[in-house]
């Protein structure tokens, strides 16, 4: 058949079917062998599998929520909880209405206004999971912020509007640059005295780096704050209802139209420094249409070259529902985040993890509480699936276990599951493991690298004061180390003293308090003992005599000899050496001679370190 035959054939068929014939020279063979069609019912079903997987993990956000202390992390979290319908009644902080905020679940918590454990929860938004971590804002409790930051995909930063960027906004913000996370600031506390967020945004940038630029202004401040303009679709937000939750949309008001232009255009003039795309629409004085502002932002955000800031008051329940559509906006899924194992089998070589349920499994233990059942074990899965009744290994320990039981967490509360897959965050009970410990299905030996600990800077020394709780005693010091990489227990040999240390004095004081209030023991709390430490600065020679009459024989004995320094360096601290001739003293004398020169050593009046005997 000529091709021209051909061709007319195929455009008749085509105008008459909507299927699609391919011709060889003449011969016809229909698409099904390698179309969907001709696929097997397995194969089928592993595609669909796999599409459900992909829309699933798109439309998962896994963040956390940092900043310095008292900045309004914890009262976000509950305006966020609120407005997704994961709680019904907002409360306060320091639970003065009896019931306090929904992640500050511990009494202390409550009593102290403060966070002290990073909680975990989950809530819906616009269609999209989110898994979000509440931290503490103390910099005693940074181990926290630590292993939330270094599972998460991307992070809310929050500051202050009056207090601006304080020190622990530095902190976590060195944090999130070491583990990679993406972030959003936000500006709260507009309505308080004295709130400026345009300093804030200047501070960031100069102590923090942050190449960022305000995706929102305010309507008025302090007592006059009354909504937000959005500087990308150009519309002014008012947050209606007795607790903010009826977002209304206006034109911008005519008072503030020309600021926005100035902020929009400064907003348009920040991302095209780093982003591209959007530079060359820019420098083409093409019109830069919402959309395309939007995608320049995901981009440079995921990036970590730009740090969009929004702003709002949270106590006041204004700006937080923008805040959230900017977390699905901006904020990566699990894979869009780059995540690598170290595989022991090939010299701990870097493995880039598909970040898909489709691989094998490996998810890290970053968290450890007990729990009313038994260790909880926080789990960040970042591939594969894990299922309840199944055996998974640690890697670390080589150890196969069984899952009895996989929970997600609301705060303290929890709720059963069957399974979870890759970029979720979930716990399991009754899985003894250390805080960083790797799980796999025993099909790969990977492991993930370890988080950050810093060193304790303070310490306590620490009793029971009944004996009889020695026990209870020494098992809440066991199990504060445990969940606690910063918590260190020793004891000393000298001074026979237990000692604590930590990373602060609020640090230590909790725990006190929690084995007080946990485990009914009281603790005497003081400093630790110091021996003080001598030494001989130069030979010294000595004759002593010893004459005691005590009734029968009686005693005598005279000792002579000399001590100087040993030389500078020497790898051993102690030197005895027996000058005496002859058998003047029995020889199974001198190791007693010996051991008292060396206990006189450490413990006595008097330190010899080298000590020649005659």
């Amino acid at each position: 058949m000529a091709r021209s035959s051909a061709t007319r054939l195929l455009s008749s068929i085509r105008s008459k079917t909507n299927t699609i014939v391919l011709l060889i020279d003449g011969g016809a063979i229909p698409p099904c062998a390698g179309g969907r069609r001709g696929m097997s019912t397995a194969a089928r079903a592993k595609e669909d599998k796999e599409a459900w997987w992909k829309e699933s993990l798109e439309r998962m956000r896994n963040i956390g929520i940092s900043a310095h202390i008292d900045s309004g992390k914890t009262t976000l979290t509950e305006r966020v909880l609120f407005y997704t319908g994961r709680i019904h009644e907002i409360h306060e902080v320091r639970g003065r209405d009896g019931v306090g905020a929904k992640m500050d679940s511990m009494d202390l918590e409550r009593e102290k206004g403060i966070t002290i454990q990073s909680a975990a929860t989950y809530c819906t938004w616009n269609g999209y999971q989110i898994n979000i971590i509440d931290t503490p804002g103390h910099v005693d409790f940074t181990i926290e912020v630590e292993r939330a930051l270094r599972v998460l995909d991307g992070a809310i930063l929050v500051l202050c509007s009056v207090g601006g960027v304080q020190s622990q906004s530095i902190t976590v913000d060195r944090q999130m640059r070491r583990y990679e996370v993406p972030r959003l600031a936000f500006i709260n506390k507009l309505d308080r005295m004295g709130a400026d967020p345009w300093k804030v945004l200047n501070q960031a940038r100069s102590k923090l780096r942050h190449h960022s630029a305000a995706v929102q202004i305010p309507i008025g401040l302090e007592e006059d704050f009354q909504g937000l303009v959005d500087l990308v679709q150009l519309k002014a937000y008012y947050f209606h209802g007795a607790n903010g939750e009826n977002v209304v949309a206006f034109d911008i008001p005519s008072n503030l139209e020309a600021s926005a232009v100035e902020k929009r255009r400064e907003l348009i003039e920040v991302v095209s420094e780093v982003d591209d795309q959007l530079a060359e629409i820019f420098l083409n004085d093409e019109p830069i249409s919402p959309r395309d502002l939007k995608m320049a932002i995901r981009r440079t955000t995921i990036a970590r070259k730009f740090v969009p800031v929004y702003m709002g008051s949270a106590f006041k329940n204004k700006g937080v529902q923008p805040l959230l559509d900017g977390v699905l906006d901006y904020l990566p899924c699990p894979t869009e985040v780059e995540n690598h194992a170290l595989d022991q089998n090939n010299s701990e070589e870097r493995v880039l993890l598909s970040g898909t349920p489709a691989g094998p499994l490996v998810a890290l233990a970053f968290k450890l509480e007990e729990g009313r059942f038994g260790q909880l074990t926080y789990l960040r899965i970042y591939e594969g699936v894990i299922k309840k009744g199944e055996y998974i290994v640690n890697i670390n320990t080589g150890k196969k276990i069984k899952v009895p039981r996989l929970v997600r967490m609301h705060s303290n509360e929890m709720e059963d599951i069957q399974e979870a897959h890759a970029g979720q965050i979930v716990a399991v009970f009754g899985v003894d493991c250390a805080s960083g410990d790797t799980f796999t299905d025993g099909s790969v030996r990977y492991t993930m690298t370890s988080m950050n600990v810093p060193e304790p800077v303070m310490s306590l020394a620490v009793s029971p004061v009944s004996k009889d709780s020695g026990g209870q005693f020494s098992k809440a010091l066991n199990r504060f180390t445990k969940e606690d990489p910063t918590f260190r227990v020793g004891l000393d040999a000298e001074s026979g003293q237990t000692i604590i240390s930590g990373m602060g004095e609020l640090h230590l004081d909790i725990y006190v308090e929690r084995i007080r209030r946990e485990y009914k023991v009281d603790a005497k709390v003081g400093k630790p003992r110091v021996n003080f430490r001598e030494t001989v600065t130069q030979r010294a020679e000595f004759d002593y005599l010893h004459k005691k009459q005590s009734g029968g024989q009686g005693q005598y004995g005279r000792v002579c000899g000399y001590v100087e320094p040993l030389p500078i360096g020497s790898a051993t601290k102690f030197e005895f050496e027996n000058m005496i001739i002859g058998q003047a003293i029995p020889s199974n004398f001198i190791p007693a001679i010996e051991k008292g020169f060396k206990e006189a050593s450490n413990s006595g009046s008097l330190c010899f370190t080298c000590c020649r005997f005659q």
